[in-house]
C-alpha cells in the first residue's frame, strides 16, 4: 500500500487532492494532515460519508507546519501507526500555505517556506529510499515574482547550487526591518507571498540535489477558488468564477502527476497543466514545455 502524507488537507486543494488520490489508486492510503484535530476528523468524516470503503485508507494526523514540536510529534505518530515498516511513506505533499491577507510577511514565510522545510527534513527518514516522492505545492506567483526582481536576486533564487543555509539567511535578512534589505532589494511587504513561493521553489532545487534518489519537485495548482485566493474576488466585487478561478478539484492535476507518473529530471517546477515550467517566468497552461 502506498501511504501519502498531505499537509493542510482538511479543506481546499488539500482535501480535493486527498479525494483524487483515493479515487486514482485503490491501494493508496492517505495520511490527512491538519493543524486542527476537529477539522481534520470532520474532513475524513466527509470523505467516508460519500465513500464508506475509504474508511480504512484514511489516517488523521495533527500537524502544524509552523511548530517543530508538532512536526516531530507527527513523525512519531506515523512511526507508531506503522511500526513494522521502516519506510512507511511513499510520498509527502506539502500543501499547507497561507496568503497575504494580513500583509504580515513573517507568518507567510513561516508556513510557505520554513513549514515546507520542517516537514521535509522531519519526514525524509520515513520515505521509501528507492522510490519516495515529495511534492511541494507552490504557486505561479513565485516565477512571476522572480521575473520582475533585480538580476542579482533572480540569479540567487534560480541557482542550481543554492543551499538552505543561504536561503534561510536571505529570508532572515529580508524579514528583519532593521537591515533595510527590503528597500535595498527594491521589495515591499506586499511582495512577501510571491517571494515566499519563489523561495519554496529554490528549496525544492536544494532538496532534490541533496537527495537524488528521491523524486522531489514543485508545482502550482493554478488559479483556484480557495480561502487563500478568495479575498481577490471580495476586493474586486466579483465572484471567483467571474475572475476565472477554478474549483479545488481542478487544482490537483499537477500534484497527481508528480506523485504517480514517470518523471524526467528532479528538482523541477511544473505548471497547473503538469508541464515543466521555468522558475523565473510565468508559463501559461498550454504553452510549450520549458526546456532549460
Amino acid at each position: 500500500m502506498q501511504r501519502i502524507l498531505v499537509t493542510g488537507a482538511n479543506k481546499g486543494i488539500g482535501l480535493a487532492l486527498v479525494r483524487a488520490i483515493l479515487e486514482r489508486d485503490d491501494k493508496a492510503c492517505v495520511i490527512l494532515g491538519s493543524r486542527d484535530t476537529a477539522r481534520g476528523q470532520a474532513a475524513i468524516d466527509s470523505l467516508i460519508e460519500t465513500q464508506p470503503q475509504w474508511a480504512d485508507r484514511l489516517v488523521p494526523l495533527d500537524l502544524d507546519v509552523t511548530s517543530t514540536e508538532s512536526v516531530e510529534n507527527a513523525v512519531a505518530l506515523v512511526q507508531a501507526k506503522f511500526p513494522d515498516d521502516a519506510s512507511p511513506l511513499y510520498g509527502v505533499v506539502n500543501n499547507a500555505g497561507i496568503g497575504l491577507g494580513s500583509a504580515q510577511p513573517i507568518p507567510v514565510f513561516d508556513v510557505n517556506v520554513r513549514g515546507v522545510q520542517r516537514v521535509c527534513e522531519a519526514f525524509l527518514p520515513l520515505l521509501n529510499p528507492a522510490h519516495g516522492r515529495i511534492v511541494n505545492i507552490t504557486s505561479a506567483a513565485g516565477p512571476k515574482f522572480v521575473s520582475e526582481c533585480p538580476e542579482d536576486l533572480r540569479q540567487f533564487l534560480t541557482d542550481d547550487g543554492i543551499q538552505w543555509s543561504s536561503l534561510e539567511g536571505f529570508m532572515d535578512e529580508y524579514l528583519d526591518p532593521a537591515t533595510g534589505a527590503l528597500e535595498g532589494h527594491g521589495l515591499r511587504n506586499s511582495d512577501a507571498y510571491g517571494l515566499s513561493k519563489a523561495c519554496a521553489n529554490s528549496y525544492t532545487l536544494c532538496l532534490a540535489r541533496e537527495h537524488p534518489n528521491l523524486s522531489i519537485n514543485a508545482c502550482t495548482p493554478g488559479w483556484i477558488d480557495t480561502d487563500l485566493t478568495r479575498y481577490h474576488a471580495e476586493a474586486s466585487g466579483k465572484s471567483p468564477t467571474e475572475l476565472g478561478m477554478k474549483p479545488a478539484s481542478e487544482g490537483t492535476r499537477s500534484a497527481l502527476y508528480l506523485l504517480f507518473e514517470p518523471l524526467e529530471g528532479n528538482g523541477r517546477y511544473y505548471g497547473s497543466d503538469a508541464v515543466r515550467s521555468p522558475l523565473d517566468a510565468y508559463r501559461a497552461p498550454g504553452d510549450p514545455p520549458f526546456q532549460g
